[in-house]
């Protein structure tokens, strides 16, 4: 992590910062237009500690947002999109990613300035489902004449109503074989 002037933070200034965000993501899911002092108090934390580490609310959710992104792209990392077998990294990340976005719902949910990092990043992790995708029309995973840009965009859809209502328990492997299921084979028949 790095502080306002970009440079690297100190240990425990990592750790406050953060307890912070997770903190503010708590309190802004429940309630999105909690102060300052709402969020410090549920950090553990004096408001001026939050003050000095982030000029204004808006600073602390743009911070919270590049977070929550940054996790983001760490869990597709994690399911080795470029070397994987295709089905597996599609598996990986799936489940990486439910774990992400059940744990950062409002920080994800929230519209990312387009000059911001937080834009930067998903506009990567797009581009990288994409490859992914694409390796697996090559495999015939996905029929050949498929849209990839569509198959992104049902996929996420997935994913984002797989985190809400009923989901048998929430155990992201499970919920990432149904979405991956869903994905290629729809819910037709099996023949």
């Amino acid at each position: 992590m790095t502080g306002t002037a970009g440079r690297p933070l100190r240990a425990d200034a990592e750790r406050s910062v953060r307890v912070i965000l997770e903190a503010a993501e708590r309190v802004l899911a429940e309630e999105p237009g909690a102060s300052m002092e709402q969020i410090a108090a549920a950090a553990g934390v004096a408001r001026t500690t939050i003050h000095r580490r982030f000029a204004n609310r808006q600073a602390l959710v743009d911070a919270l947002a590049s977070s929550a992104a940054r996790q983001l792209a760490e869990a597709v990392d994690d399911g080795r999109p470029d070397t994987a077998p295709p089905l597996v990294a599609m598996h990986r990340i799936t489940a990486n990613v439910l774990q992400v976005k059940s744990a950062w719902t409002f920080a994800l949910e929230l519209p990312a300035d387009p000059d911001s990092e937080a834009a930067r990043l998903h506009e990567d992790i797009d581009r990288r489902c994409i490859a992914v995708l694409k390796r697996a029309q090559d495999e015939k995973l996905i029929d050949e004449a498929a849209d990839l840009d569509w198959v992104r965009r049902v996929y996420y859809a997935l994913l984002g109503e797989s985190l809400h209502g009923d989901t048998d328990g929430g155990d992201p492997d499970t919920l990432a074989a149904r979405i991956i299921d869903t994905l290629l084979h729809g819910a037709g028949p099996r023949t």
